[in-house]
């Protein structure tokens, strides 16, 4: 039996496949300086540190409000370490609307305005879609209260009343 023959009569579905898979899917997911440089382009910051500070902040605050199998999805999509931020959050009991979300935020940066906060949220996530994928950000916005999905770069449409 020649090589090529093992090779072509080995299960396509083996345990060994299976994993390089996942390593291959999981290496494909964006890692963390390109989150922070997307960050940074976003919210025009003069520095890498300044666009890393507001990122993590940012994701901390949602990573109480992502709840469910949105919030593994929305880990799993993420870079490692932006994924342990949103992940270590303790689900909130009250979600707040986007604009106690924005105000939240404002509490949890210092000298920030509703103004300056609303941009700081607005560049880190609207600069999640291109990162995690479209699908795992509709069914984030799918279980926030109505306001968020202008947070994430995204229209809102409401039904005409």
């Amino acid at each position: 039996m020649t090589v090529m023959t093992v090779l072509s009569t080995t299960p396509s579905t083996t345990p060994s496949t299976t994993l390089s898979t996942k390593l291959s899917t999981k290496l494909s997911a964006p890692r963390w300086p390109e989150l922070i440089d997307a960050v940074r382009e976003s919210g025009q910051y003069a520095t890498t540190a300044e666009a890393e500070r507001v990122t993590r902040i940012v994701l901390s605050a949602l990573g109480g409000h992502v709840t469910g199998d949105e919030r593994v999805d929305l880990a799993r999509a993420l870079p490692e370490e932006a994924a342990r931020v949103v992940a270590s959050q303790i689900p909130v009991t009250c979600p707040l609307t986007a604009s106690e979300f924005v105000d939240a935020v404002a509490g949890r940066i210092q000298g920030a305005t509703s103004a300056t906060a609303r941009w700081d949220v607005s560049s880190v996530l609207s600069v999640l879609p291109s990162l995690v994928g479209d699908d795992v950000v509709d069914r984030v916005l799918a279980r926030l209260p109505q306001g968020y999905a202008l947070l994430f770069g995204r229209a809102e449409l409401t039904p005409a009343g």
